[in-house]
């Protein structure tokens, strides 16, 4: 039995699903519910849908005011009236993914089974698993085919699962920033982080909430850890260079004397306000697992026979998910004879260039929403 419901914690809606969800792990769960929100109007016909798929600190909300920031949606330059994914023209759907903290189960729910907070007994939740309720949704809302599934970061890993699980539901693919499985580096980044959380005392072994706590300090640094990675080199030379935060001398001290300093803990701190640290350690994991390379090549024909086109965008200083990496992409498209275009957009702004003012970016993307029918 599934139902749709207005959200009341957020805006937007539930889609509360009472079956049981098979996952790639072997395990279930059941009784669980996905938190999306929509923007512009679904046509009559059924066939002006984008799905925009969230990266890993990411939300249902793109555009407009964020109810979590209290600022302009995380993608509100690219979605809305007039933007590259123009709500006049298209009806716009974003979820929270299975795993998250925004309204999705996910860890921080109650396990139906026992009445208490999942907490570890979550199973481990994998890119297909997010993509799996996804389509569960868009099935539910009526839609026979998406004109597009866009994301960036671990939203491009969800958009390119969408082209190799179900590439019959899907006119077009538009991968940002991504990369056909996990790197070992950022395999190792991704581990840097959860241990930070992991051996913060009041992790609690996951079971922070039944006691009230939080583990802020680790999940303050694992954000402070992925940031870093987020930005290029240049961009945190021109921002802060070697500048002192509001002072003229170095303190000889262990507070903050530079800038970047600030900026690094600025960013912890806000972020545990806004994000839950056992999500963090399932989406973490669920990226480092991803690897679709052997899947698209499984279901080529099928690819092939739905004659679903490919984007694929990089940027030049993004070292996290570098254009190498979008290139090997394009490479296993082009061997399997699909219909893909790329572009590397010059960018000294590192990986989140795909969340800024990039108008090479914005213009690419435009263009090829413009030639899907």
């Amino acid at each position: 039995m599934r139902e749709i419901t207005e959200n009341k914690e957020y805006p937007g809606y539930l889609l509360k699903c009472k079956e049981q969800l098979n996952l790639d792990s072997g395990k279930s769960i059941s009784n669980f519910q996905i938190a999306y929100q929509t923007y512009g109007a679904l046509n009559e016909q059924k066939d002006n849908a984008i799905l925009i798929c969230h990266a890993l600190t990411g939300d249902q909300f793109p555009a407009e005011e964020s109810p979590i920031t209290k600022k302009n949606g995380w993608w509100d330059l690219m979605v809305g009236p007039g933007r590259p994914i123009d709500t006049n023209k298209y009806f716009v759907i974003c979820s929270n993914v299975l795993g998250g903290c925004v309204g999705t189960t996910g860890p921080n729910d109650l396990n139906p089974e026992t009445s208490k907070i999942y907490g570890l007994d979550f199973p481990t939740i994998t890119i297909r698993d997010m993509v799996r309720v996804q389509k569960i949704l868009i099935d539910e809302l009526k839609i026979k085919k998406l004109v597009s599934v866009i994301g960036g970061s671990m939203g491009a890993m969800q958009v390119l699962q969408w082209a190799a699980t179900y590439p019959e539901s899907v006119k077009s693919i538009i991968s940002i920033a991504g990369s056909l499985k996990h790197s070992a580096q950022n395999i190792a980044f991704d581990e840097a982080g959860r241990q930070s959380i992991m051996l913060d005392p009041k992790w609690h072994n996951g079971q922070y909430l039944d006691k009230d706590d939080k583990p802020e300090n680790g999940l303050s640094v694992a954000r402070m850890i992925a940031h870093i990675t987020y930005l290029s080199e240049k961009a945190f030379q021109n921002k802060f260079g070697r500048n002192l935060q509001e002072k003229k001398d170095l303190s000889f001290g262990f507070g903050i004397d530079f800038q970047v300093e600030s900026y690094l803990r600025y960013q912890g701190r806000s972020f545990v306000d806004r994000f839950d640290a056992n999500s963090y350690l399932y989406m973490t994991r669920a990226m480092d697992y991803f690897d679709v390379s052997e899947e698209i090549y499984k279901n080529r024909k099928n690819i092939i026979d739905n004659e679903v086109r490919f984007l694929v965008l990089s940027f030049t200083s993004d070292w996290l998910f570098p254009t190498k990496e979008s290139k090997e992409i394009v490479s296993l498209l082009n061997s399997i004879g699909s219909n893909v275009s790329f572009a590397e957009v010059v960018s000294d702004r590192g990986h989140d260039s795909f969340l800024l003012d990039e108008p090479q970016f914005f213009r690419v993307s435009e263009g090829f929403l413009k030639g899907i029918k």
